[in-house]
């Protein structure tokens, strides 16, 4: 009997002693191995009869009178970090968790494989005891401590001959080991935003260190790298450039460019701008899932707000302008709403800087203004293309804000976004660019402002007691019944910042007699606000108190996203 099969046997008998599996599910596994040539535990576990945590890991621990740890909640030793390189964790997929007195303390899979264990000691230099862990966990663990990509930063120092204490610039490495690594290390920065739901990562150098950040939920964290890709930055630069089509001999101006990749089945289209600072080029990816489109439920838009949007999508002419900061979901609100009027007897085309969604039935003009393709020229050339709705990127001009009033008259249904802080500064934006009152009381239908608000992790939030600062706070933002209040804790499935995905929240104000006639008179926006609410509007602010009683959200995140309202 060989040795592995002498092991397969001896988990196998220990799982039928301990309860965890019958007799009969034994003999089902050791044929299904027989088929798929896999380790006993990982046809157990295939064939979903065990769990990993709770049933193998203990039961091998328990095999090889050792310890089974969850490498999620122990500290880890930098002093044992120091015994083992990048390299080497993740060629054994092993992971150091404690040194004392020349015994280093290893997880691992398998604490029996007397070849990894020597060949640990060797490049240790010390002795090793090795405790069972989760190949999943071992992973996150090295991804989370060694940071991304190590062990690509690690070859590529190895191969260049550049010590970690030289600081002068890299001119010249190995061009074709540089190449295949820096594409392996891009590619595990994708990967890992991707996982992460990051929107945005920035690659930004300063003096002798290189920041690389992921934008996740409106909010930048630091990626875990190693600090030695410093000294392959440039290296890093021009492989992104390469990618985009851009010219890497470039590095005194600005340059935008786009390439796209394909991520576990997905397709996304990154969009790439450089930005020339004193210390190199800086960065950022903006990642888009180009065919990933959400529902009003998704949104968040639920409830009266969402009776309030199903009102002004049945309309057959009018404006219908959201506003908002960068970032605020604006466009992907547009795109929902798009979605939602999508049908064979209706025609929309949009005109957008750059077309982020890809819309199957949906005309969609990408704006050119190198080439003269304006939003306004292509608006001039839709209106001969017999549409039905309309999507405008962004009104940025005088021109276009024309042009589409124009549209929206002659009954069409048009879709665009401002750059305003309310929705009742939208009326004030227009006006500032020339429009003159009385054609944006005739043609806008409503005016709808938007925020992202981080929804809090159902893992960690905890309920807090309510104070009488917050019940005032849900009195004057006219929230009447509150079960229970919660904050943002913090655990590894949130990377400890509380919060899990992001919701709208939206203001909606609807243009009738009384808030038209105050536009024509020229009111001030703070006067039309007052008087929408008065109206039923419900503001950003309110919207929000709703989401914090409905336990979505926390009380200091809605304050963040309103606090110009």
């Amino acid at each position: 009997m060989t040795a592995m099969a002498k092991s397969t046997d001896l988990l196998g008998e220990l799982l039928v002693n301990r309860g965890v599996i019958t007799p009969e599910q034994l003999q089902e596994a050791l044929e299904e191995q027989k088929r798929i040539h896999q380790p006993l535990g990982a046809t157990l576990l295939y064939m979903g009869i065990i769990s990993e945590e709770k049933t193998i890991l203990p039961s091998l621990a328990e095999k090889y009178k050792t310890d089974f740890v969850s490498l999620k909640s122990i500290a880890i030793s930098s002093e044992a970090m120091a015994c083992l390189p990048a390299k080497a964790v993740n060629h054994y997929k092993v992971f150091p968790v404690k040194y004392e007195q020349g015994v280093l303390t290893v997880a691992m899979q398998d604490p029996s494989d007397v070849g990894v264990l020597d060949d640990l000691a060797m490049v240790s230099h010390a002795a090793i005891r090795p405790v069972v862990a989760g190949e999943r966990d071992i992973m996150e663990a090295i991804r989370e401590h060694y940071g991304l990509g190590a062990q690509i930063i690690e070859k590529m120092m190895s191969d260049s001959q550049i010590s970690a204490a030289e600081a002068p610039a890299i001119e010249t490495i190995d061009e074709t080991t540089s190449e295949a690594s820096i594409s392996k290390f891009l590619n595990q920065i994708l990967l890992q935003a991707y996982h992460d739901k990051a929107t945005d990562i920035h690659i930004e150098p300063f003096g002798s260190k290189l920041r690389i950040r992921y934008r996740i939920d409106g909010i930048l964290y630091d990626a875990q790298v190693s600090e030695n890709i410093q000294f392959f930055k440039d290296e890093l630069i021009s492989r992104i450039k390469i990618l985009s089509n851009l010219n890497i001999a470039e590095k005194r101006l600005p340059q935008d460019g786009r390439f796209k990749v394909k991520v576990e089945n997905t397709d996304m289209d990154l969009r790439v701008t450089f930005l020339p600072t004193s210390f190199g080029e800086s960065c950022v990816i903006r990642l888009l899932n180009t065919f990933r489109l959400y529902n009003f439920e998704e949104l968040g838009i639920i409830g009266s707000e969402r009776r309030h949007l199903d009102t002004l999508l049945m309309k057959q002419h009018g404006i219908i302008f959201l506003t908002g900061p960068t970032g605020s979901g604006k466009t992907t609100t547009l795109y929902s709403c798009l979605a939602a009027l999508n049908s064979e007897d209706t025609k929309i085309i949009t005109v957008e800087d750059p077309v982020e969604y890809q819309l199957k039935g949906v005309v969609q003009v990408q704006a050119s203004p190198a080439i003269g393709l304006t939003f306004a020229n292509a608006l001039r050339s839709i209106l001969r293309n017999d549409p039905d709705v309309i999507m405008i990127g962004e009104v940025r001009d005088f021109e276009t804000a024309q042009i589409a009033i124009q549209m929206s008259l002659t009954g069409h249904l048009v879709f665009s976004t401002l750059h305003t802080n309310d929705a009742a500064s939208g009326i004030t934006r227009l006006i500032d660019i020339g429009i003159e009152p009385y054609l944006i009381a005739s043609s806008v239908e409503c005016f709808l402002a938007q925020r992202l608000v981080r929804l809090l992790c159902p893992s960690c939030k905890r309920q807090v007691d309510f104070t009488d600062e917050l019940k005032r706070e849900f009195e004057l933002n006219a929230v009447k019944q509150v079960p229970a209040i919660y904050e943002a804790v913090g655990c590894k499935k949130c990377r400890m910042t509380g919060y899990s995905g992001r919701q709208a929240i939206c203001e909606f104000l609807v243009l009738n007699e009384k808030i038209r006639s105050m536009v024509t008179g020229r009111s001030t926006s703070r006067e039309i606000k007052q008087m929408a609410i008065l109206e039923g509007m419900k503001t950003l602010r309110q919207h929000g108190w709703e989401k914090v009683a409905a336990g979505l959200t926390s009380p200091s995140e809605v304050l963040r996203a309103t606090e110009d309202n």
